[in-house]
């Protein structure tokens, strides 16, 4: 399904007992964006996990406009939705009706409800721009803000010894000045020799979550962990490939090689310790 420049696809809800008797292609179709970055076009995919729009933006020569999809019902994209733009290219411009800002490598934009006209550009279509796209329902109109990486709160954790010393960079948090109605995104970076995420796992019932890895190696792969703690699955995932994870499945994830992610949440509340561990041994 298309639009002017923007394709769009739906991904239902899947609940953990049906997830449990999926094979590989069924749990890819289902859990799994493979194709986020297509130049000169937007890629939207829309999920009945909270409403949440997982999708790319690569602007090349021109600029590209952010145009509502009909999931959403509205005559605006952002009519009853809020969005934040993570760019994880070359530099390039997000526009939110009339104001300009610049947005470099892991820095963020977020554009809040009622905005009427977006728009994505690339300061050099050589090296495009690449915008991660992560958008939920909303219930009021908060300011846009550029959320840069240098300004986000980081949190060190893990160790050598357990192969997942980490920082987490929270961009949304309790002090930060940006704030949402449900979205809570941040981005995860991983000291060398490091390669696990988010392990032990846990899992948080209130919200749903999505993943976007990259800074993969062409020929290397995250084997991303999902399903109950007791009825585990993965997924292999490529670099620049997101995954919509339920609410009732554990976020875990090791890499062959060096590697980044976003991480996006969106659901009951917007507290990132509200989780639910699931320890190791307790794993099957």
């Amino acid at each position: 399904m298309m639009a002017d420049h923007t394709d769009y696809d739906i991904r239902w809800a899947i609940d953990p007992t049906s997830a449990a008797r999926m094979g590989t292609d069924e749990l890819r179709s289902n859990f799994l964006i493979e194709d986020l970055f297509t130049p000169g076009r937007i890629r939207l995919t829309y999920s009945h996990y909270d409403r949440m729009t997982v999708g790319g933006a690569v602007p090349l020569g021109s600029p590209l406009a952010l145009e509502t999809i009909k999931p959403t019902g509205t005559a605006n994209f952002l009519d009853r939705r809020e969005l934040i733009a993570v760019n994880v290219g070359g530099p390039g411009t997000v526009t939110a009706d009339g104001e300009r800002f610049d947005v470099g490598q892991r820095d963020m934009v977020y554009l809040g409800m009622g905005l009427k006209d977006v728009t994505f550009a690339s300061t050099d279509a050589v090296i495009p721009a690449k915008f991660y796209l992560l958008s939920g329902p909303a219930h009021a109109s908060h300011p846009v803000r550029l959320l840069r990486i240098a300004d986000a709160k980081r949190l060190d954790l893990g160790a050598p010894e357990t192969s997942n010393q980490r920082s987490i960079f929270q961009f949304i948090h309790a002090d930060s000045p940006a704030r949402t109605c449900q979205l809570v995104v941040g981005l995860t970076t991983f000291a060398p020799g490091s390669i696990w995420n988010t392990m032990p796992p846990h899992v948080h019932d209130r919200r749903m979550e999505a993943y976007l890895y990259f800074d993969l190696p062409e020929s290397a792969r995250v084997f991303h962990m999902m399903g109950e703690p007791t009825e585990t699955r993965h997924l292999v995932v490529a670099n620049e490939q997101a995954i919509l994870s339920p609410a009732w499945s554990i976020h875990s994830g090791v890499g062959t090689a060096a590697y980044a992610f976003v991480w996006a949440m969106a659901g009951d509340n917007v507290d990132y310790t509200d989780v639910d561990p699931a320890p190791v041994t307790a794993l099957r």
